[in-house]
């Protein structure tokens, strides 16, 4: 097998919400970049916000300015290029809309965090002994007044004595202490705090409690200890979750699903039902969305226009067959569905129509591997996240990743709650029935399709939002034959494919479609992954599943590590970002084992006492923040260390219960749960790449 990162209005509203977000953002919510070669004003090198261009723009508003005295001329530089720095972020929004300069540090400002030691620099009080007297033309601390009593009226060049009555005053509009929600301006670029790096957990203890074969999982939205899993063939299951500790399996009927849809879904090595999500408001719309691939030779809604097409200077009648099939025989589909029960109590319904409601997304794919296919809800913005990957083929050969008229190697983020007419679809030649959300990076990058959020993906398979600080928005994607890489996913960010595989400049064997020159784009590196040759001495392949932060009580130990795994080889990973918020992680794989009262029994590797899970499809996560492990021989959750006989310091000390979900009302069915069918595991096992 060839296994496979200006403010705008949504993003300040995320740091409203969820201000712990100190991890390397701009202020136009994107990643910073690696500078090529040092600006010449702001002087910063390495990774920066702005490139020349911002640099220049920078110096000559200083310049407009126009300050005599030198030393306030330092300062003030300084205060400007600060929309530099790599958290510019988290410097410049702050409260409830964004400043006009970084939050000064300022030691006087009373703060409860353990942290406000980083604001002893009294950068504020600096600013204003330096420059109160100094005249300044347009000065970058005169909007905040502007309609207020007091302002000077008609007056550009102006003094702070003239805006300000006292430092208080001032500091007090512009200064602040760091806290855990945010950081302050000192004058140097920003550094979070070292804390070191914490100790790993002793191991990763899991339970088994299900035999089925699953691809994806969804918690049911009312909360509830209930979670929907879904099959590659496509069947969708509702389930009641047992209590951890209780003995308990997963209570579903298999001869029941709660929606069949074989007779849409095409399945067969790479291709099936790749996604579920249910709407933010199911428990009142019962609106659901299912992603699976269709056959147009079997299925007549199997329409969608070919992915290969002039609007990319792609010929399909040039491309190459792949395994027999016609270019776009097969197709990506996102579409959507609703529950059977009463319009006024969803949550009840255990079962829904097979029959669409709207067809959301139609597309034929090049090739038939590596087009990802999950889809997400953003748990701020309330926008469906479809993650596609580049088509197939050895080495992107059409260069569709990085090719901005492409929906192909991309992250889309697609509006699926106000629905255009079908002139208007057409008119902007949508692939679907959604609308396009309106700060989506196209507004900022003329040139990329506006569904597109982020591209330079081969194949994104499995992506999560953290539920605490939703921002890190992880992402792993599948490598080619080097790299498997997870990314922190930011608006319009390119993460490289095909010029880089993880951090490596890729050379293609062949380029049809043409090159990307690796001087034309400012690449956003992965911030953790493994090379083939780590996992691959023995099984040959390599494929990347992403997986989740961590944030049950359960396992006290592995609170806040970022779990993923390898599909093939079974390993797990445990990354630990330190220090906290800063985006750099520190990985190691972690040992596990299988709880000595596991309610179903663990098969064992021979010769070893690890549990044999098979090939690791997908993670999984429940209403109580619970972590599960969707293999090919049953579905796994992380539970207490101690069954385990792993150490956990912490275990004791945490063991409050964390709040149950609420309780099903789905009545329980017997455990009718059988192993999957031995070829079925064999085609799951193809699911992300060719050989």
């Amino acid at each position: 097998m060839k296994g496979v990162f200006v403010l705008n209005l949504m993003f300040s509203f995320l740091l409203l919400l969820y201000p712990s977000t100190s991890f390397p953002l701009c202020t136009n919510s994107e990643a910073p970049f690696t500078l090529k070669t040092a600006l010449k004003f702001c002087s910063y090198n390495g990774s920066s916000c702005c490139n020349s261009t911002v640099d220049s723009q920078l110096q000559k508003q200083f310049q407009d300015m126009n300050i005599s005295d030198p030393s306030c001329a330092s300062v003030l530089q300084s205060v400007l290029c600060a929309r530099c720095d790599p958290f510019s972020a988290q410097l410049f929004t702050i409260d409830t809309e964004p400043r006009t300069v970084p939050l000064l540090c300022n030691s006087t400002v009373s703060t409860n965090s353990s942290q406000s030691n980083q604001a002893t620099n009294d950068f504020c009080s600096n600013v204003w002994d330096t420059c109160q007297n100094v005249s300044m033309l347009n000065s970058p601390f005169a909007p905040s007044l502007q309609g207020q009593a007091g302002a000077p009226a008609n007056s550009n060049f102006t003094k702070l004595i003239d805006l300000w009555q006292s430092k208080t005053d001032f500091c007090n509009a512009f200064g602040g202490a760091s806290t855990d929600e945010s950081v302050c301006y000192d004058g140097e670029p920003v550094t979070l705090n070292e804390t070191g790096t914490p100790s790993a957990p002793n191991g990763l203890c899991l339970e088994k409690i299900g035999n089925g074969s699953y691809l994806d999982m969804a918690a049911h939205p009312d909360g509830s200890n209930r979670a929907f899993f879904s099959n590659q063939q496509g069947k969708i299951w509702l389930a009641t979750i047992p209590k951890v500790g209780s003995g308990g399996t997963l209570e579903l009927d298999e001869s029941n699903p709660f929606i069949d849809l074989t007779d849409e879904v095409h399945f067969d090595t790479a291709f099936g039902m790749m996604g579920i999500a249910f709407h933010p408001n199911f428990t009142q719309n019962g609106r659901f969305f299912a992603s699976f691939n269709c056959n147009k030779g079997k299925s007549p809604g199997c329409t969608g226009r070919c992915s290969c097409n002039s609007d990319v200077n792609c010929d399909p009648s040039k491309l190459g067959t792949d395994n027999g099939a016609q270019p776009c025989q097969y197709q990506s589909v996102v579409a959507e569905y609703t529950t059977n029960g009463s319009a006024t109590q969803p949550s009840s319904a255990e079962n829904a129509r097979p029959s669409e409601v709207r067809r959301i997304f139609t597309m034929g794919l090049p090739f038939t591997s590596q087009h990802g296919g999950q889809i997400l809800f953003g748990p701020t913005d309330g926008y469906l996240y479809f993650m596609m990957g580049d088509g197939g083929g050895d080495g992107d050969p059409y260069n569709f990743a990085q090719n901005k008229k492409s929906v192909l190697g991309k992250i889309m983020r697609l509006d699926v709650d106000n629905i255009p007419s079908a002139a208007e679809i057409n008119r902007l030649g949508l692939w679907g029935n959604y609308s396009i959300p309106k700060d989506n990076p196209y507004s900022e990058d003329g040139n990329l399709l506006p569904e597109i959020w982020a591209f330079g993906f081969r194949n994104p398979w499995r992506c999560s939002f953290d539920s605490e600080r939703p921002s890190y928005f992880m992402c792993g994607d599948v490598g080619e034959d080097l790299y498997e890489e997870v990314d922190i996913i930011s608006k319009g960010g390119n993460y490289g494919w095909r010029v880089y595989e993880g951090p490596y400049r890729f050379n293609p064997t062949s380029s049809p479609g043409g090159n990307t020159s690796a001087n034309s784009i400012n690449p956003i590196f992965p911030v953790m992954g493994y090379n083939h040759s780590e996992v691959n001495k023995k099984i040959g392949s390599a494929s990347i599943i992403g997986g989740y932060f961590y944030r049950s009580n359960t396992d006290p130990c592995m609170y806040g590590r970022y779990l993923y795994a390898d599909l093939y080889s079974g390993a797990i990973w445990a990354a630990t970002e330190d220090p906290e918020n800063s985006g750099n992680f520190s990985t190691s794989t972690i040992r596990f084992g299988c709880a000595r009262d596991s309610p179903l029994q663990c098969s064992s590797v021979p010769g070893s006492d690890l549990p044999a899970l098979g090939y690791i499809f997908s993670f999984g996560q429940d209403n109580s923040k619970d972590i599960y492990l969707l293999t090919s021989s049953g579905v796994y959750r992380v539970v207490p260390p101690s069954r385990c006989n792993y150490t956990c310091s912490r275990e004791n000390a945490t063991a409050v219960e964390a709040p149950s979900p609420r309780t099903s009302p789905l009545p329980s069915h017997s455990n009718k749960l059988t192993p999957i069918n031995l070829l079925l595991s064999a085609f799951l096992l193809l699911l992300l790449c060719v050989a």
